[in-house]
């Protein structure tokens, strides 16, 4: 049995063989939903059951064990051995899976996320007394960017534990905290590269288109013509960085899942976008915003009890004060977040994850190697696995 091409085990430190993985760009070997092999003269199944004719190329009725059937009647099951239909998924498949993995695996996804969301407010409660309103109205500039540090750190520990739990879920293994961290932490150093990298890049591109706004107005020229140009080419580094933060959203899950490098999983990114930029785009958005959405949910209620309880004053706008909140109100909001960054974590992390599985569905079939790791008998898989071996060793 071979292991899915690119995609090693996380317990497995040979690297990935490029050459035998096919490229991003070319054409899936089984269009539309995912089906076994279809019947040629001399085929026999994988219990050695006689072919069967086929009409269309495809056996009407047909049925194959764990699987949904997903399209129209008589479509062929498609198996779904963890939290996602092996086959190319639909948008509320993806977010139904991310949702279903944080509900399956929720004593280690929410080990993880509460975990990382405490230290995140422990770090931001620190912050906010340690300015405490000192700073006027950039106060709450500073508390970002004092921030920054602490919340990247917890991002890629994030990304990286929350990939491994994925790529064991499709699969319908469990995975215990220890193991998650085992095999996510001799690619924490890299992840960190690639995630600076990601998050510079596109401000990078910004400032880029900027400076010779910035270098004009410094020499004092006043030409408002020229001024209004450059501030046009300023505007327009903002979809470019877009653009690109998008071409390279894949690069993480690349990066854990493939073991590849930081180069090799940047052009992975980019090569399983292409073609699907919007499509990729549009999911990571939505699931930001219903991440959004769910967060206020939790947050604003505790704001209101907080201004209820007195913990914080109002201005003369009737809008509670941004730059110097008592520590009773610090604190009670970061209970909030506490709450909100436990469930809204995991969710995003997830959804990116599913959406790289995703496109190499759709461009690799990717799901009829899952479906031999997962052990599936009627794809070659034996049956048999262990909970510590997501995919079977490669030959």
């Amino acid at each position: 049995m071979t292991d899915t091409p690119g995609w090693a085990s996380p317990s497995s430190s040979e690297p990935p063989r490029d050459g035998a993985r096919p490229p991003a760009d070319a054409p899936a070997a089984v269009p539309g939903p995912s089906a076994p092999p279809q019947a040629t003269p001399g085929w026999t199944g994988p219990a050695g059951a006689p072919r069967q004719e086929q009409h269309g190329g495809q056996q009407w009725g047909q049925q194959q064990p764990g699987g949904q059937r997903p399209y129209g009647w008589g479509a062929p099951l498609s198996p779904k051995p963890g939290v996602i239909p092996l086959r190319p998924l639909t948008v509320g498949e993806l977010l139904d899976g991310a949702v279903t993995t944080v509900r399956r695996h929720w004593r280690t996804v929410l080990a993880f996320s509460l975990g990382l969301a405490v230290v995140s407010q422990a770090g931001t409660v620190l912050v906010n007394l340690l300015i405490k309103g000192r700073t006027g109205a950039a106060t709450p500039t500073l508390r970002m960017l004092a921030g920054l540090p602490l919340d990247l750190l917890l991002t890629v520990f994030a990304t990286a534990l929350l990939t491994i739990v994925v790529s064991r879920a499709v699969l319908g293994r469990p995975v215990t905290a220890g193991e998650a961290w085992r095999d996510a932490r001799p690619r924490l150093l890299q992840l960190l590269g690639l995630t600076v990298f990601t998050l510079l890049l596109g401000p990078g591109v910004i400032l880029l288109g900027l400076l010779p706004l910035i270098g004009y107005s410094a020499a004092g020229a006043d030409s408002d013509a020229i001024a209004g140009l450059l501030t046009l080419v300023a505007l327009l580094t903002a979809p470019v960085a877009i653009w690109l933060w998008v071409r390279f959203s894949l690069a993480a899950p690349a990066l854990m899942l493939e073991k590849q490098g930081v180069l090799t999983a940047l052009s992975r990114s980019r090569r399983l976008v292409r073609g699907a930029w919007w499509r990729v785009l549009g999911i990571t958005v939505l699931a930001q915003i219903l991440a959004f959405i769910t967060a206020m949910i939790v947050i604003v209620p505790f704001q209101f009890i907080g201004l209820a309880l007195g913990f914080e004053s109002l201005d003369s706008q009737g809008l509670p004060t941004t730059t110097d909140q008592g520590t009773a109100m610090v604190i009670l909001l970061a209970v909030a977040g506490i709450i909100a960054g436990t469930f809204t974590t995991p969710f995003i992390a997830t959804v990116g994850v599913l959406v790289y599985i995703d496109q190499r569905i759709r461009r690799e079939a990717l799901d009829i190697e899952l479906a031999r790791a997962a052990g599936l008998p009627d794809y070659g898989g034996t049956g048999r696995s262990g909970p510590g071996d997501p995919t079977t060793a490669r030959r």
